[in-house]
């Protein structure tokens, strides 16, 4: 690759916070400071005039669904329909332009329609014509209105527990209705839909993802050509299937290629679909969700896991299903110790409610949370989703990231794309202006939950991953962004601009009304994934 020089910058850096240049040699950075001494010391290197703009580390999504969010891409978006005629005008639309095949949605939310219910299945018919297999999947992923079309090719369904006629697809129906849609598509379409993906995330300042996939999720076909797909954003793969075991985790990460086995290895649902695990019944409707493993399964799992060498980790949104979570783990800590459970980096997904005691128990065991910062600024605050799921005061404790960053849990932030939009920069305004006053964090512990924690849930511990310092791999974004200011987390009226001498690196103003930094260029080790 030889030596490039990156001139007229600013970086964010902890080493040079000053710094105007940066050279990198073969991948990896070398050198940071003023621009004069730059050029001396590299004087045959390419010269690359930054022109002003902002140079930090890459992002790393450590939650994604990478076919789901190309197929969103790539065909019938519904997150942003106003209400369910526009909806339904949607899949109508999308219909006659797209005449044959499949129809695959996603990201319809009835909480923000007036109408606030989901479309039935006539309306799909209706909107779609007769015969059509239509699969449309709720914002959250854990729930899908289908057409009558999907039901009959899949009758099993409507024995399944999850089919409540007149109501979406939950738990099993829609987990057996989703792998029969998706079945169905061919291998092309499947790749185009990853390729989009995966140009987005590069499009986003992001050179790393981890697929969060799973049997109920994409399935084993999805995750091997996946794995198998050439590109140059970096995935590493989780495999939510819960095992017994050592033996058998060992023969799983084997047959799939897969990294470990954790991510979207469900505990429980979404509160939005009303299948998170609840101490307490929802405000809303009866019923306390869904429990898929208990505290017994969970502690097989991560026991397997843990003994084998193998990070673990689970889908877990509710209160009761973070109580077996914890409860699993407290079992092979008291059987295997502390130390060796801490070692493999274990983690817990989302982990939107827990309290004291269990955000203590899960930092003396080294567990890394993946959290999502934009469910809060989605569905928090006193007229959001969870107010209405759960009750104001049930809902004002949610994603504590405050609470848990104090105790020592490492955080990694991301956005469970398509869930929510694959923009790590709105991911880290969201997590320093936490719609609970307290439950937020800094804008510079959010920027490196998103970058050195991120790679740090996926394995990479050697300290300088997600940093621009001498020796570090040269994965960067450059972007298009005002002046750098040095914030404390939003509860704090502390603001002051950067100053050299202070040693802070600035950083974009993450204001909630602030408009996030725009990519210019994105550099994994060395070599350019994306320009504007």
């Amino acid at each position: 690759m030889g030596t490039q020089l990156l001139l007229g910058g600013r970086f964010y850096s902890s080493s040079s916070p000053d710094a105007t240049a940066m050279a990198v040699t073969d991948g990896t950075v070398v050198w940071l400071g003023a621009e004069q001494p730059g050029r001396a010391l590299h004087p045959d290197a390419e010269i690359i005039d930054l022109d002003g703009a902002f140079v930090a580390p890459a992002f790393v999504e450590p939650h994604v669904h990478v076919t789901a969010l190309g197929l969103k891409l790539t065909g019938l978006d519904l997150s942003g329909t106003r209400s369910l005629a526009e909806c339904l005008a949607a899949l109508r639309a999308h219909a006659a332009a797209q005449p044959r095949g499949a129809i695959l949605g996603d990201g319809w939310d009835e909480t923000r329609w007036p109408e606030g219910r989901p479309p039935t299945v006539e309306e799909i018919d209706a909107a779609a014509g007769p015969g059509r297999q239509v699969y449309l999947a709720r914002v959250d992923g854990h729930s899908a209105a289908v057409s009558s079309a999907l039901l009959d090719a899949v009758p099993e369904v409507t024995s399944t527990a999850g089919f409540t006629r007149g109501e979406p697809l939950r738990a099993a129906a829609h987990h057996r209705a989703r792998s029969a849609v998706l079945g169905g598509l061919d291998r092309a379409r499947r790749d185009d839909a990853r390729r989009a993906a995966l140009d987005a995330a590069a499009a986003s300042g992001i050179v790393a993802v981890h697929e969060c996939s799973g049997p109920d999720i994409a399935g084993r076909d999805d995750v091997r050509e996946l794995l198998e797909f050439e590109h140059g954003v970096e995935v590493r793969a989780y495999w939510g299937e819960a095992v017994t075991s050592a033996e058998e985790a060992k023969a799983l990460v084997a047959e799939l290629g897969v990294h470990a086995l954790g991510g979207d290895l469900f505990v429980d649902g979404s509160l939005g679909s009303h299948t998170a695990w609840l101490r307490e019944p929802y405000a809303d409707t009866p019923g306390t969700g869904n429990g898929y493993l208990d505290a017994e399964a969970i502690a097989a799992h991560l026991r397997a896991c843990t003994a084998t060498g193998i990070q673990a980790g689970f889908h877990v949104i509710g209160d009761a299903a973070m109580d077996a979570v914890v409860a699993g783990f407290q079992r092979v800590v008291d059987e295997l110790g502390g130390p060796a459970v801490a070692a493999r980096g274990h983690r817990v997904e989302h982990a939107e409610m827990l309290d004291a005691e269990q955000i203590g128990k899960l930092a003396s065991w080294g567990v890394i949370a993946s959290v999502q910062p934009v469910f809060d600024a989605t569905w928090g605050g006193a007229g959001g989703m969870y107010a209405a799921r759960l009750g104001a005061e049930r809902a004002a404790a949610l994603n504590p990231f405050a609470a848990m960053a104090a105790a020592g849990v490492s955080l990694a932030i991301g956005s469970d794309a398509p869930v929510t939009e694959l923009n790590p920069w709105l991911a880290v305004r969201a997590a320093a202006n936490h719609r609970t006053p307290g439950n937020g964090i800094s804008p510079r512990a959010a920027f490196a939950a998103a970058t050195r924690g991120a790679w740090r849930a996926g394995g990479v511990r050697d300290g300088i991953a997600g940093t621009l310092v001498p020796g570090a791999p040269a994965s960067y974004a450059v972007w298009e962004a005002g002046d750098l200011v040095v914030a404390a987390a939003a509860d704090s009226v502390q603001r002051w601009s950067t100053d050299p001498r202070s040693r802070v690196p600035g950083l974009p103003p993450l204001e909630p009304d602030s408009a996030p930094p725009r990519c210019l260029r994105t550099v994994h080790r060395g070599v350019t994934l994306f320009e504007a």
